[in-house]
């Protein structure tokens, strides 16, 4: 049984807070799970603690005081803790790749968008939210645990790791507009974002194909989440 304690980010655990993204953890990666903990207020109609004894999981009832210490909000009658983890991407496939995206919740939310468009495989460049921590785990509403998810110290690293690949760096000031036409020719293909603020740097122009994507002058950008899902759904459409 592993306690339930304040998260730290050079822990090697975290948890998730509410039932939804709690589930998620439970039926995606139950190899990962430690420890539930519910509410004394909680009905368990989803079968969570019936869930947690066929897989052999702890379960601590009553846990109001517990999970209290760890939510910033009132409303949360679950909790689970889990074992942080890095997976190998699949060369294969679409990846998302994230260098040094700086909120944590625009984080979650795209890492839920990745999951919905089917882009599994995500890296992460730091500096970086962390997508381990609390929040994020449920602004993606537990879909980090759908997810192949890997951090890299560089570009370069991941590029050393991933060489043949069309590369989609995603810039205001990009050459092509994003389209139907500018669609990969395979499924083994990358989509590049920036940070919030700053989005990437120049020479990520270079890097691959540096596309826009077009909007009227009334705002000055769009924001990551939405650039983001924009970006997974125009590309992954077609993609063979």
């Amino acid at each position: 049984m592993t306690p339930l304690r304040p998260y730290k980010k050079d822990g090697e655990t975290s948890y998730t807070l509410g039932a939804f993204p709690t589930m998620e953890l439970l039926r995606c990666r139950p190899d990962l799970a430690e420890t539930v903990y519910l509410h004394g207020e909680f009905e368990d109609s989803a079968g969570i603690a019936e869930l947690c004894r066929e897989l052999g999981i702890p379960v601590v009832p009553d846990a109001g005081r517990a999970i209290a210490r760890v939510s910033p909000k009132e409303n949360v009658y679950v909790a689970g803790v889990f074992r942080k983890f890095e997976s190998e991407l699949i060369s294969d496939a679409p990846h998302l790749v994230l260098d040094h995206p700086g909120d944590m919740g625009n984080l979650g939310t795209i890492l839920r968008t990745a999951a919905g468009f089917g882009v599994k495989d995500v890296a992460v460049i730091p500096p970086a939210a962390d997508r381990f921590a609390p929040r994020a785990v449920r602004a993606s509403m537990g879909a980090l645990f759908r997810l192949r998810t890997c951090s890299y110290a560089s570009w370069e690293d991941y590029a050393a790791d991933f060489p043949s690949r069309e590369v989609y760096t995603f810039m205001l000031d990009g050459a092509v507009e994003l389209s139907t036409s500018t669609r990969p020719r395979s499924r083994a293909f990358s989509m590049v974002f920036g940070n919030e603020g700053t989005g990437l740097a120049p020479e990520y122009a270079s890097r691959g194909t540096a596309v826009f994507i077009p909007q009227t002058k009334d705002v000055d950008s769009l924001n990551l989440p939405v650039a983001a899902a924009i970006g997974m759904f125009i590309l992954t459409r077609g993609a063979e």
